[in-house]
């Protein structure tokens, strides 16, 4: 989402609490400046205390997430945000389970979020053992199996590929925003009525930039 060429020293900026975003559109532009700051290293200088504090009477998070739960991707760091900006459920996989799904309407229903991000990212594991054990899922530990099996479609799809983990975990992401869409009445009403968008990205680990697929 990096599309800035400005170069220079990078220095911190305070940053003493966002307006409210209400717009899908400047939602993704938010945190496409956000992730911006992130990479070249100049993010704001956030009064976290203030926030903890505002959050303490309620919250509003102006994005909703569905991301990896691999501890190298913390969305409110890639995106450059404090407390109670971003919605986050984590699960290996980015996968869109109904206690997923549920979550997400709450944000979209009654914090009314603008926007639902589903969050891949690069080297993905979980991706990565889907492909491994695509023959044999069960094979796997506990419920390892169950969780592969809704990242398999993705791996089946991806096998012609030149680099298929890349574009498995593509695929994986485009695939979760699909059934977000499908399984939820309450989030397709809010993105038909123009009030939120579905979009889902690859955050890559070692540039630190996330990117869009197309959805």
């Amino acid at each position: 989402m990096n599309t800035s060429s400005e170069t220079g020293s990078p220095t911190p900026h305070h940053c003493s609490g966002p307006a409210r975003i209400t717009n899908p559109d400047e939602a993704i532009q938010a945190l496409i400046e956000g992730n911006e700051r992130f990479i070249k290293g100049s993010t704001h200088n956030h009064d976290h205390e203030a926030a903890r504090r505002r959050g303490a009477d309620g919250q509003s998070p102006f994005a909703a997430f569905i991301r990896c739960a691999d501890s190298r991707v913390a969305p409110e760091l890639v995106f450059d945000q404090t407390i109670g900006g971003l919605y986050v459920c984590g699960i290996a996989g980015n996968i869109p389970t109904s206690e997923i799904i549920a979550s997400l309407e709450y944000s979209v229903a009654v914090l009314k979020t603008p926007l639902v991000v589903v969050m891949g990212h690069s080297n993905c594991g979980a991706v990565e053992a889907a492909i491994e054990h695509e023959h044999d899922p069960g094979s796997l530990p506990g419920h390892l199996a169950d969780l592969v099996s809704n990242i398999l479609p993705a791996c089946i799809e991806s096998r012609s590929a030149e680099d298929r983990l890349a574009r498995a975990i593509e695929l994986n992401v485009h695939n979760a925003m699909t059934e977000v869409r499908n399984r939820s009445e309450v989030i397709t009403k809010a993105v038909d009525s123009g009030t939120c968008k579905i979009v889902g990205g690859v955050y890559d680990l070692k540039s630190g930039m996330f990117t869009l697929v197309s959805g």
